[in-house]
């Protein structure tokens, strides 16, 4: 059974891809993830702020694009991007800008 995932593309007002994630990311719904990660066009803002669950699939999706997204995350997810070294990779913020 694959979990509920929404993804939201868009653009923000700088022009710059937009994929606004909300759900669980597990191993039933990474190809999804990894899909629309792959057809968002150069740099693209990743906001994970509504997402509740990340495990180590969806990790290993967000590391093969780390060179070209920037990733906004709630106070679940920080401690986890920054202790897989994905912060190292990635821009990461934390939750959205105000």
């Amino acid at each position: 059974m694959t979990t509920p995932l929404t993804l939201t593309p868009g653009h923000r007002p700088d022009g710059v891809a937009l994929l606004t994630v909300a759900g669980e990311i597990d191993m039933s719904n990474t190809d999804v993830l990894a899909a629309a990660l792959d057809r968002a066009p150069g740099p693209l803002v990743l906001d994970l702020t509504d997402v509740e669950y990340l495990d180590s699939a969806g990790l290993s999706v967000l590391f093969t694009h780390a060179d070209r997204i920037t990733v906004i995350a709630n106070d679940l997810l920080s401690p986890v991007l920054t202790i897989s070294g994905l912060a190292e990779l990635a821009t990461v913020h934390d939750r959205r800008p105000e």
